[in-house]
């Protein structure tokens, strides 16, 4: 956008070629070199945002030095004695030009070499006349005028800068403002969704649980009556009974997802409660082989966590992993460290597995309740997870893996060294 201002032509910039105009057409009109310079200024004024724009570092001290000198070659083209030319505020642009574009510091420097190159036509008058005191108290009002104007420009400049980044600060602050409430904004929808779910599944989940007892229960009691009578019949009664209870299970997912969790958190460590998950789910695992890396960082401190629900978190999540891996096997990487997030000490826990992965379209979607990829799938795990860690007041998010798996990360808050001194103490 600065860029583009730079190039544009305004009616001011025809209001300054009208007043340099004006300067060629005062005496001495037959002076053609003075013309000539004042056209070269005009052209440089109007161009000097591309010339500038041609070096990014030093374009504006590029612009500042043909001022200059053009300024002194005007000087020296308007009258006999050059120090004494009623030229002497042309000046006056590159020093503008300096005060606008540079620090204070840059500022000086270039209103001193402007102010350099017009007391050098002193020293040819030096050779023809007197010096008198009159002349030098002349000379030197004219250089502290220069540097009067450049500090009065240069502080407005600066002012007009700082405003206009006070201003950019603002809008990327409310530029982060609104993406933090649309981000609230969603995850209040996103709750309201879940909670009305949850009524609706709980409702469904009370409702479906006693009938299922009366089939159960009649199921159980044909077998027993027709087990030596009748077979088929009592095999019949079995599968029946074996459904019942692959439902009432399902119910007991679904009352899971929608009971409401009051996570009772206590300073524990993370990696016992994952050393216990790991084996228990190693020993129930019935697929191909697994290869579990573990990388503990040392000196970890505790985590505020709801050990039981934390183990369920743990155990969902490396069930996925061990059943994206399947009969083929694979690799599960684990790396629990201390890390910081949200303004916070953390404790970080990654896990990574050897899968198919999961597809990007995908990812902001697993966390949904009722969503699911796999066949025999109800889509409430990796929800119930997701529940759990904002009980805990942490985060779970999916990113991909090195290579073709997925990669859990988790953020469980840390204990303060207050609560972990209490609880060795005890």
């Amino acid at each position: 956008m600065a860029e583009a201002k730079h190039l544009k032509t305004s009616w001011m910039d025809l209001v300054w070629m009208l007043f340099l105009a004006g300067l060629a057409l005062l005496p001495p009109i037959k002076e053609y070199h003075k013309q000539l310079v004042l056209l070269a200024i005009a052209l440089l004024q109007l161009f000097e945002g591309r010339l500038a724009n041609l070096f990014p570092r030093r374009g504006w001290g590029y612009v500042v030095l043909l001022k200059i000198l053009l300024a002194t070659l005007l000087i020296d083209h308007t009258g006999e004695l050059s120090i004494n030319s009623s030229y002497y505020p042309i000046y006056y642009l590159p020093v503008f030009t300096a005060a606008l574009h540079f620090e204070a510091l840059g500022t000086l420097i270039w209103t001193a070499i402007a102010s350099a190159a017009y007391s050098a036509y002193l020293y040819p008058a030096m050779q023809q006349y007197e010096l008198t005191r009159e002349s030098v108290a002349e000379l030197s009002q004219r250089i502290l005028f220069f540097f009067l104007a450049a500090v009065i420009i240069n502080q407005f400049a600066t002012k007009s800068r700082r405003q206009t980044e006070r201003y950019q600060r603002l809008a990327e602050e409310l530029a982060e403002s609104n993406r933090q409430l649309e981000k609230a904004q969603a995850e209040a929808r996103r709750s309201e969704r879940l909670a009305a779910l949850g009524q609706m599944s709980a409702g469904l989940a009370h409702e479906i649980r006693n009938p299922l007892g009366v089939i159960k229960g009649s199921s159980e009691m044909l077998n027993q009556k027709l087990s030596n009578s009748d077979p088929l019949s009592a095999e019949l009664a079995g599968y029946i009974s074996s459904e019942v209870n692959r439902l009432s299970a399902l119910v007991t997912r679904f009352l899971d997802f929608a009971r409401p969790l009051h996570a009772h958190t206590h300073p524990e460590e993370v990696t016992a409660v994952m050393d216990r998950v790991l084996k228990s789910v190693a020993e129930q695992w019935k697929g191909g082989p697994v290869r579990v890396m573990k990388n503990y960082a040392p000196d970890l401190p505790l985590a505020m966590i709801d050990e039981g629900l934390c183990e369920q978190v743990f155990v969902n999540l490396i069930q996925n992993a061990y059943e994206a891996m399947g009969d083929k096997g694979g690799e599960l990487q684990l790396e629990i460290s201390k890390a910081w997030s949200d303004g916070r000490n953390v404790i970080e826990v990654r896990l990574d597995d050897s899968g198919p992965g999961i597809p990007k379209e995908l990812r902001e979607q697993i966390f949904n309740p009722f969503f699911t990829t796999k066949k025999a799938g109800v889509g409430l795990g990796l929800s119930i997870v997701s529940k759990i860690m904002d009980e805990h007041h942490g985060s779970i998010r999916v990113e991909p893996a090195p290579g073709d798996g997925a990669r859990f990360v988790l953020y469980f808050p840390a204990a303060t060294a207050t609560v972990e001194n209490e609880v060795a103490a005890t």
